[in-house]
Parts: structure tokens; C-alpha cells; sequence
């Protein structure tokens, strides 16, 4: 009986393992060193705290994915009194919304590298947002940048005015670590 079951067991354990390594995605974590800036006219700055989770194959975009939040109380234009602005029921109204999520639904190849389609969450409003994004792997680290555009009036964040765009340029470079 011994005979038939160890080989049993060990082919069992064989493919089992083998299929674990075909299907797994690797798990990334953010590092310190991001930046999530946004320019116009006026105003530009950035985003000093975010946080995400990243699941990413080049072989296996089926089960990428991205979970991206960044903390709206973070933002820095250079301008103390813009950023205390920036936190008021007219913009992002931080403290009911304290966070702007990106959460990610398809990867797929493109030709200048990858297009991220997910879900934008900003001022509590979603919509759906495809986003460019490379990447450049250093050892075991990758990192995600790109540049893309948002029309803060579709979020309701701020109203339409001569003084600030409505379409504001995002741009991005976000190392991470494996977990």
C-alpha cells in the first residue's frame, strides 16, 4: 500500500505546486519615495501620502491588480492657505471624503506599455478611468508612471471658473517593493 501511495502523494504534490507557480501573481507593496503630482495653471502640487496594493504579472495580466488610496489631507501646493482650501466642502471635502481611491478592473498591454482600467473615487463620485502607465523593474522592484488627465468638474470637486482648469494633468511615478 505504501508503495502506491507516496508516489501517489508526491505526484499529487508536484502538480499542485506547479500550479501554484503558473497562477501566481506577484504582491507589491508601495515604496516611500512616490510622487502623484497634478499641474495647470494654478494650482499644481501634489500628494505627499498614498498607499496601495499591487498584484502584477507582465505574463499575467488576467489577475493583475491595482488598489490605489490617497489621503486627500496630504496635498501640498505650495501654499498654505490652498491647501487648508483644498480640504473645504468646495473642493475635496476631506473630512467626508478623506480619501481618493483608484481600484483597478482590467490590465492589458498597450503599445507604450500598460492601460490600467478601473474605477476613480473622488469626492464620492466613480467613474470609470483607463490609465497609461510603464514600467521599469530594478532587481525585484518595479516602478508605475505615467500622465493622464481629470476633470475635477466631473467629481464635483471645485465649480467651473476662469481662475482654475477644470481638466487638471496628472502625473505619476510609483516605486514598489515586493511584499
Amino acid at each position: 500500500m505504501k508503495k502506491v501511495l507516496y508516489p501517489a502523494l508526491a505526484a499529487c504534490i508536484f502538480v499542485s505546486s506547479a500550479f501554484v507557480t503558473l497562477t501566481s501573481v506577484n504582491d507589491y507593496v508601495f515604496k516611500e519615495d512616490f510622487t502623484i503630482a497634478f499641474k495647470s495653471k494654478d494650482p499644481s502640487g501634489e500628494f505627499k501620502k498614498a498607499k496601495g496594493t499591487i498584484k502584477f504579472d507582465a505574463n499575467d495580466l488576467s489577475n493583475s491588480k491595482f488598489d490605489i488610496s490617497i489621503d486627500v489631507s496630504s496635498i501640498n501646493t505650495g501654499n498654505s492657505m490652498q491647501n487648508k482650501k483644498a480640504q473645504t466642502s468646495e473642493w475635496f471635502e476631506a473630512s467626508t471624503y478623506p480619501s481618493i481611491k483608484f481600484v483597478s478592473s482590467k490590465v492589458e498591454k498597450s503599445d507604450d506599455g500598460y492601460t490600467i482600467t478601473g474605477k476613480l473615487t473622488m469626492k464620492g463620485v466613480t467613474k470609470e478611468k483607463k490609465i497609461p502607465a510603464t514600467v521599469t523593474k530594478s532587481g525585484s522592484d518595479l516602478t508605475f508612471s505615467g500622465k493622464f488627465t481629470v476633470n475635477r468638474i466631473d467629481y464635483g470637486v471645485g465649480h467651473k471658473s476662469d481662475a482654475v482648469p477644470d481638466i487638471m494633468n496628472i502625473s505619476y511615478s510609483i516605486p514598489v517593493t515586493q511584499k
